[in-house]
């Protein structure tokens, strides 16, 4: 896997104290119950929590679930879980409750629908906080190289300054270009970036969250890492190659299905 901050390179490092911490919700919108479909022997969940455990920083890898289904699934497993609360605002606020019982210093929360995120991406993400002590949050991007999904507000955009620190994330096109050119997409270093829902968190600072309210741009783009960024912390994001696969609809599903059963999986 590429791995740069901006053109620099990010040494490796020794296991760290880090645990990734996978939230996992039952209710879903556009594909109800996703992560117990089990078409290929194995959960969504399973699956993602197999993935994860391949990480070779984090010390380990914990699902904070909010139904008792999702904890007896971690259960049968074999996996280890953690029961939050049901009425949490969002996944980061599951990894908060996790903060409070677990002493690793970083937690990466990995969504539990992306069974194909590479492990190398989470063992980064790590490596990416550890690198700079002044920030807080770490995400990855990879470069936007088609124009529709510059245009799609489902592909998060995120513009960061010359240290790789993001200054905003937004689902518009950013930065707006006044005369629009194709040669804009292949740029290098490169213009346009999609930010991925990958995260490295300080645990003093998940165990501030709490105190941290929504704030007014976050709730405008519906973008919970626009609070990090309004209340001041600072937010350092390393580009890799390519974008790992999410689950979100049943054809995302069964997508993921043949890849398995091809053994095509990315």
């Amino acid at each position: 896997m590429s791995r740069e901050i901006f053109g620099e390179e990010v040494p490796e490092r020794a296991r760290s104290k880090s645990i990734v911490v996978i939230p996992a919700r039952l209710g879903s919108t556009r594909l109800p119950e996703k992560l117990l479909l089990r078409d290929t022997g194995k959960t969504v969940l399973q699956h993602t929590y197999e993935t994860a455990s391949r990480a070779r920083l984090p010390s380990a890898v914990v699902v904070a679930v909010d139904h008792e289904r999702l904890l007896r699934e971690v259960e049968r497993f074999g996996g280890r879980a953690i029961m939050t609360d049901p009425n949490a605002a969002s996944g980061t606020d599951r990894l908060a409750e996790v903060a409070v019982s677990y002493p690793q210093n970083i937690f990466v929360n990995v969504q539990g629908d992306e069974p194909e995120i590479a492990p190398e991406a989470i063992d980064f993400v790590i490596e990416i906080l550890q690198s700079d002590p002044a920030a807080t949050v770490a995400t990855l991007a990879t470069r936007i190289r088609d124009k529709d999904d510059l245009e799609n507000p489902n592909c998060v955009k995120v513009v960061c300054d010359h240290r790789g620190r993001a200054m905003y994330f937004s689902r518009s096109i950013i930065p707006h270009p006044r005369t629009w050119d194709e040669s804009l997409l292949e740029a290098n270093p490169p213009i346009y970036l999609h930010h991925l829902g990958i995260y490295a968190y300080r645990r003093e600072f998940l165990l501030s969250l709490s105190h941290l309210p929504p704030s007014p741009l976050e709730q405008v783009e519906k973008l919970e890492q626009l609070r990090f960024l309004q209340a001041g912390n600072v937010v350092q994001v390393g580009l890799v190659a390519s974008a790992h696969r999410g689950i979100d609809t049943m054809a995302d599903y069964q997508a993921f299905v043949n890849r398995q059963r091809n053994g095509t999986m990315s």
